[in-house]
């Protein structure tokens, strides 16, 4: 008896890809407008975006996203205040379902925002154009990229619409299913964000920086850090920095002014200070200390 092969049905296919940006616009830029025979969205990631479409004239704010169908006019200007970073994607799409787009602007989740961030960084990687011209006319392919780097932008994209198509045309109580999904994506994104500030312990990271550079919103990312460690995302931060400061100081190779430096710190007493405030020691109590001589052998391999 013969298998039958089953025919994937899609209901959004994406060809074809025309521009992919990421935009850090001055807080009195203005784009004058334009029209073209394909997709287009635009998302705000910070700020605040004038934007105009057909006739209409709408403002966004962070996490708002608009689609400008073929042949629609739109254009971008900013609110001489605040200066608003803005995710734009254009795209072929021929799939009847696009319909559910016309004339809609939609607030993202986290999943959408997880999925513009897959596509932000393999475009990087699979391209060798900037993501912040905007007179790009032509992707120009890196010969170099990562295989499939493409494919996963493609694949999230179309991810991205059926994601954004679910929450507006099928609205329902969220299955057991997707309570588990979004608890992994949490965990992933906390993984991510962990080994992100770990490689940057040396830096004076803030917040916004964190959120900006990982396309994360702060109360999302507060609540999933509160979920995962019972604390807040720079609390974690400057535990992650005094845990470091405790491993240099028992490997004795640095002194204190050294570790401080290495760690970012701006002085040898404010990293006293923050020191002694998560530990309950000094610098100096904590290498006389049991507790350090006990943490140490905890590190070292068995024998």
């Amino acid at each position: 008896m013969e298998f039958y092969r089953y025919p994937l049905e899609k209901v959004f296919d994406i060809p074809q890809i025309i521009t992919i940006h990421y935009f850090e616009y001055g807080k009195d830029f203005t784009f004058p407008g334009e029209s073209h025979d394909f997709w287009e969205f635009l998302c705000v990631d910070k700020g605040e975006a004038i934007i105009t479409a057909g006739s209409r004239k709408h403002t966004l704010t962070k996490g708002n996203i608009i689609f400008h169908q073929p042949g629609q006019f739109h254009s971008v200007a900013t609110n001489g205040v605040t200066a608003p970073n803005l995710v734009v994607v254009s795209f072929v799409c021929h799939s009847p379902a696009m319909g559910f787009f016309h004339d809609k602007i939609l607030q993202l989740g986290e999943t959408e925002r997880n999925l513009l961030a897959i596509i932000v960084s393999e475009a990087k990687n699979a391209f060798l154009t900037s993501l912040d011209d905007p007179t790009t006319r032509q992707l120009t392919k890196n010969p170099s990229q990562t295989p499939g780097a493409e494919q996963i932008i493609q694949i999230s994209l179309e991810h991205f619409l059926i994601s954004l198509y679910r929450k507006g045309s099928a609205p329902r109580e969220e299955s057991p299913l997707a309570t588990s999904i979004k608890l992994r994506q949490d965990e992933e994104t906390f993984l991510h964000i962990k080994a992100y500030m770990e490689a940057r312990l040396d830096q004076n990271l803030t917040i916004g920086q964190i959120c900006h550079d990982n396309l994360t919103g702060p109360s999302q990312l507060q609540k999933i850090f509160q979920k995962q460690c019972g604390c807040g995302i720079m609390e974690f931060f400057f535990q992650l920095k005094i845990n470091r400061a405790k491993e240099l100081i028992r490997e004795k190779n640095m002194n204190f002014t050294q570790i401080a430096d290495a760690l970012g710190y701006a002085s040898i007493h404010y990293f006293s200070r923050q020191f002694k405030k998560l530990t309950g020691m000094s610098p100096s109590e904590y290498a006389l200390s049991i507790k350090a001589l006990s943490e140490k052998k905890a590190s070292q391999p068995r024998s």
